[in-house]
């Protein structure tokens, strides 16, 4: 008997060795909303310079936090409806949430031109566009959202796909056809298989509206959400990709102008939001993703003195530096067969597609203004080339961002296993 039962625990044990994950703690995962819209009503910005004001809004702007866990990994996604989150606001989120360690705490932006400046920048008047009461307060509520997430993490499973997203969504306002029109989708699945949160990445400016419109809005963004939601996907998060130079939304009329409209707004999210419902929609399902995350703190020097002067005017705090640098973390996460690449500010097509070719995901996300959002990100040949590039080249950080970006991520993707295939 007792020989009987050794071999039968012994036969057990093989084939639960062969079994992928069969030891593998399981996944778990949640997501959940902040409102964060100004009341009253505050400036939206658009980019350097002062904010404009608005007299009104279209939906609003929100915090997005997706925690995923696998064993004693964890990973949080912090989506917010900004022109970009800097660093040292994504620091004090950090420092807020001490149950995940801060380099495993991925902030983004989705770009929205129509949400107020957290950058901190000159308002013409010889103070700054930056409401600090208003900054404080997005930090709380994403730090709550972040902590509703870890609180309400479950067992899930997840599919993931890449396709084109078809229609009239993205083009380059520079170079028609120079974009990535790929979407990258990954899909968080509760109890019988049903979607609780669906990510979405894809490279666009949301700025149908534009800062001058007069309106505070997630933009494009929040038509997606509801739409995702509507069709049976949960609960949307958006990060952006590649979208330097110049991916924006394709809102132009017939007759060549651009549609600064609220309708604008509902037909590309709504459109963006089938799209990707549509590419997901026939992946396989994987039942425990493992999930890794790896990070590397990199420097760039600041040589536009442009940027230079609003970090060291800035009522934020930048970290001040006597080799005129500043440091950001870069974050690699192999989740299942999917791996995702931080991107600190906004990088041209050109090297979001060179990154992509040499990452090893079945599917690769880059998400674009994340951990920071350090404007545009060049490579040293297009950096101060062209009449075309002479404002994306102002607002960057210097000629060699693209080339110091491209080699430490080409490094930190090698250094790394691949994720599993399908």
């Amino acid at each position: 008997m007792r020989r009987q039962g050794f071999a039968s625990v012994l036969c057990w044990l093989l084939l639960m060795q062969g079994a992928p994950n069969a030891w593998a703690a399981p996944f778990r995962a949640a997501i959940a909303v902040r409102q964060v819209t100004p009341d009253p009503l505050l400036p939206v910005s658009g980019g350097v310079g002062p904010s404009h004001p608005v007299t009104e809004k279209r939906g609003d702007l929100t915090v997005r936090a997706l925690v995923m866990e696998s064993g004693e990994t964890q990973v949080a996604i912090l989506s917010t409806d900004f022109l970009g989150l800097p660093g040292v606001i994504g620091n004090r989120i950090r420092a807020a949430c001490p149950a995940i360690p801060p380099d495993q705490i991925l902030i983004g932006a989705t770009h929205t031109h129509s949400a107020p400046d957290l950058y901190g920048f000159p308002d013409g008047l010889g103070g700054f566009a930056i409401d600090l009461s208003y900054a404080e307060r997005v930090v709380d509520q994403a730090a709550q959202a972040i902590h509703e997430a870890l609180s309400k993490l479950r067992p899930s499973q997840i599919r993931t796909a890449t396709g084109e997203a078809r229609g009239k969504i993205a083009y380059n306002y520079y170079a028609e056809q120079l974009y990535d029109p790929r979407c990258t989708v990954v899909q968080f699945l509760g109890e019988r298989a049903t979607p609780f949160a669906t990510l979405v990445n894809y490279a666009i400016h949301p700025e149908v509206l534009g800062a001058g419109a007069g309106i505070i809005s997630p933009d494009l963004i929040g038509p997606l959400y509801n739409r995702i939601t509507s069709q049976g996907g949960g609960i949307g998060i958006f990060m952006n990709g590649a979208l330097g130079g110049m991916v924006t939304a394709d809102n132009r009329s017939e007759n060549g102008g651009d549609q600064r409209i609220w309708s604008e707004c509902v037909r590309i999210g709504t459109l963006l939001a089938d799209e990707a419902l549509r590419i997901v929609s026939q992946a396989p399902v994987q039942p425990n993703p493992s999930l890794r995350i790896e990070s590397q703190l990199i420097r760039f020097p600041v040589d536009s003195s442009l940027i230079w002067q609003i970090m060291q005017g800035s009522p934020l705090g930048y970290p001040k530096s006597e080799r005129r640098e500043i440091a950001t973390t870069l974050n690699l996460v192999n989740l299942g067969n999917t791996q995702m690449l931080t991107i600190p500010g906004e990088a041209l097509p050109n090297i979001g597609y060179y990154l992509k070719r040499h990452m090893k995901g079945d599917h690769n996300l880059l998400l674009g203004l994340t951990n920071d959002a350090f404007g545009y990100i060049l490579t040293r040949v297009d950096w101060g080339s062209f009449n075309r590039y002479d404002y994306i080249s102002r607002t960057c950080l210097g000629e060699q961002t693209g080339e110091i970006l491209i080699a430490e991520a080409l490094k930190l993707i090698a250094s790394t296993p691949a994720p599993a295939s399908e």
